[in-house]
């Protein structure tokens, strides 16, 4: 910070404007949520994601390591946070219609919910599937347990507990 200080004419004054430009340029794609330069976003646009397959994130920083990951070839929708008595945050703060009107529009077959492994974002997967129940969607779930590389005697029980639950044969 004290190197931007010093360098205020040249540096500092560089960034604010590149910031000021980010700023002005991004938007929030109407259809997923996602931060893009464009509306609707190129995820959204993109004719070779499978269009059948949605994938439900609590925030655009999930979808953006998802979607690095290259692993998910579908479209996403961004809830904007997830459900919390703590933090006040009820269903109608979130994109939860957005994600329902997009579903009863028909032509998805699956909704991936791709939720954080908390209590709160366990308790808005729940929310989620009981609120898609009624449509024909398959609705999954990312699998939680041991990370690739962990060590047992690193995990925390919880950890632990949904890895056990989650077993499955060898071979």
């Amino acid at each position: 910070m004290l190197w931007l200080i010093k360098r205020r004419e040249t540096a500092l004054t560089g960034l604010v404007d590149a910031l000021a430009t980010v700023r002005d340029r991004l938007v929030e794609c109407p259809t997923c949520g996602n931060v893009d330069t464009t509306s609707p976003c190129g995820i959204c646009t993109d004719t070779r994601r499978d269009a059948r397959s949605l994938c439900v994130v609590e925030d655009v920083s999930d979808l953006w390591a998802l979607d690095r990951a290259r692993l998910f070839t579908g479209r996403y929708h961004v809830l904007g946070g997830r459900l919390s008595a703590l933090d006040g945050v009820r269903p109608e703060d979130l994109n939860i219609a957005r994600l329902i009107d997009r579903v009863a529009g028909g032509g998805i077959d699956e909704v991936v919910l791709a939720m954080n492994a908390t209590l709160e974002g366990q308790t808005t997967a729940h929310y989620l599937a009981e609120r898609l129940e009624g449509y024909p969607v398959r609705i999954t779930q990312l699998a939680h347990g041991l990370p690739v590389g962990g060590e047992l005697d690193y995990l925390d029980e919880g950890t632990l507990a949904q890895a056990l639950r989650a077993r499955r044969p060898i071979g």
